[in-house]
Parts: C-alpha cells; structure tokens; sequence
C-alpha cells in the first residue's frame, strides 16, 4: 500500500476524534459559564407562574441567583417560592422575592417598580417572559381587547423597563432580555392584535439596545414560534393551511426548557437576538425579507385553502 495513502487513512480518525474533543470541551466550558453567569445576581422574571416563567424560576434558583418573581396570583407566587426552597440547598441559594404584577393594569406600575427595587435596591437582569395571546379575523376583535392586547405585550413591558432602567444606568450594568416571538418579526393572519403587539415591543427593544449600550447595559431579544408544556396538549390539532404550519404546538413548538436553556446562554454571551426556531419558519422569515411577494401570496393561499377545508 502506497505510503501516503496509509498516513491518510490513519490521520482521519485522529482528526475526527480531536474535531469531536474540541466541540465537547467547547460545550462544556460554555455550560459551565452559563451555570454561574447568574450567581449572586439580581434576576426579575415576569410571570413566574407560566410554564417557561417557573422552568426559569428553576434554573436561576439553583444557580443561585436571588430571584424576584412576578405574577398575577399571590397564593401561587407563594407555592411556587415554598417549591424551589424545598428542593434547593438554602445555604447556596437566596429566598424568592415576591411581587404582584398585572401587565393589563397599568395603573399599578409605579407602585410594582417601587416595589422591585425595594426588594435588594437594584437589578442586574429583568427577563420579560409575560404575553397575551388572541387568535381571530380583525373585524371579530374588539378595540378593548386591542388594547389590552397592547397593554400587556408592548405598554406594560415597556413601562417596566423605562421605570427599572435608571437603577441600572446608575450602576452602569444591567441586561433587559424579551422573550418574544416570531411574530414580533413575522406576521400571518387572525392575529392581527398579537402580531401588532409583538411587532411594537420588538421594535422598542431593538430602539432601546443601541440607546443604553453606552452604560454597559445589554438588550436581548428571543424570538420563538411556540413554547408549550413539556407535552403537547392532547387538543391542539394542527390546520391544514400552509402557514399554520409556523405556529403548531407539535412539531415545531419550543419546550420550557428549551427555551430557558437558550435564555441562560443568551444571558452568559449577551447575544443581541436570538430566533429559536425549526428550518420553515426561519425560511418564512427570509421569504418575507428577501421575496415579500411570494410570501403573500403562500399566506394567502393558506386562508383561502382553510376557508374551503371548512366549507367541505
């Protein structure tokens, strides 16, 4: 055998096994950095009683942040705390603060603002996890639920940040993280409230990032189709318009530890954007950029071909 060829037959494997050494020391020392990126910090996570809001509650906890959780109900804010400390080492990590928040009631916000910062004096992260969702034709949505929509996916979040941002200016440190979603950037019909909304909070974080920057303070967004239960519910069924395809809950769903996973890494290497999503809704999202009139007209089709699927 020729002497050349045997070298080469024996350096691939090496190559291969050092290509494969190099990625898992990467992931390891990045999951490591992730695991004490919120240790000892001031974490605040709206709607802490949401799926992703405990799975974040969770893992913050037992990496030993010290926890502000939001939420509309008192009592449930309260088994969640008595949870976390029941299955925690008290002597490495910090009691959860509580605060009720209600996004829908924007009368109450300079008092929650008082009252987060009461909690330790300041913040170093503020996750906004919060959202509201409606799912119907325009003319069928009234304009109170278009505001309440507005109140709880752009005004409220926005109130918080502009009420919290000045103890992190201060300190000249501090990270906004919005959990948002897709259709922040991306819009299909019988959500156009949603979408609006979406669009609006997007647009004010990314305003924002550039606007607190020179303090130190990072801004991140994530954007994700859906985040469900660890399982899908045995409900939902998925319609046969090609763009419901973006939005069903099985397969292309995020789970809630999933999408935690994703906020501590975003947290750890300050990523300005991040879209956790399968290949066809990010082929949706550069369809749209790139050939906005294909895009319509695949989106129109989809109702048409679901409005005749309820006709039959």
């Amino acid at each position: 055998m020729d002497p050349g060829w045997t070298t080469t037959v024996l350096l691939v494997p090496c190559v291969i096994l050092l290509t494969a050494g190099c990625f898992y020391l990467y992931s390891f020392v990045k999951g490591l950095l992730s695991k004490t990126s919120v240790r000892n910090k001031v974490v605040v996570v709206t709607d802490a009683l949401s799926g992703l809001g405990k799975e974040c509650a969770g893992v913050f906890h037992r990496g030993g942040a010290r926890l502000i959780l939001c939420g509309k109900n008192w009592e449930k804010l309260e088994e969640l705390a008595d949870e976390l400390a029941s299955a925690s080492d008290p002597t490495v990590t910090f009691p959860s603060k509580l605060v009720l928040l209600d996004f829908g009631d924007m009368d109450s916000m300079p008092e929650v603002t008082s009252e987060i910062l009461e909690c330790y004096g300041c913040l170093d992260v503020l996750i906004f996890n919060s959202g509201m969702k409606v799912k119907a034709p325009a003319l069928s949505v009234s304009l109170e639920m278009d505001k309440l929509l507005m109140d709880n996916n752009y005004f409220g979040p926005a109130t918080l940040a502009k009420g919290l941002l000045p103890s992190m200016i201060s300190r000249r440190t501090g990270h906004l993280l919005l959990v948002s979603s897709i259709q922040g950037k991306l819009s299909v019909p019988f959500r156009t409230a949603y979408a609006a909304s979406k669009h609006a909070a997007q647009a004010f974080f990314d305003c924002l990032r550039a606007e607190v920057e020179e303090y130190g303070i990072s801004v991140s967004t994530i954007n994700t189709t859906f985040i469900g239960g660890s399982a899908s519910s045995p409900n939902a069924e998925a319609s046969r318009s090609l763009w419901s395809l973006l939005y069903t809950k099985k397969p292309l769903g995020v789970s809630p530890d999933e999408a935690a996973t994703e906020i501590v890494r975003t947290l750890s290497s300050r990523r300005k954007e991040v879209v956790v999503a399968p290949s066809l809704p990010k082929v949706a999202l550069y369809t749209r950029a790139l050939f906005p009139e294909l895009f319509f007209a695949v989106v129109a089709a989809g109702v048409k071909s679901a409005a005749a699927a309820e006709n039959m």
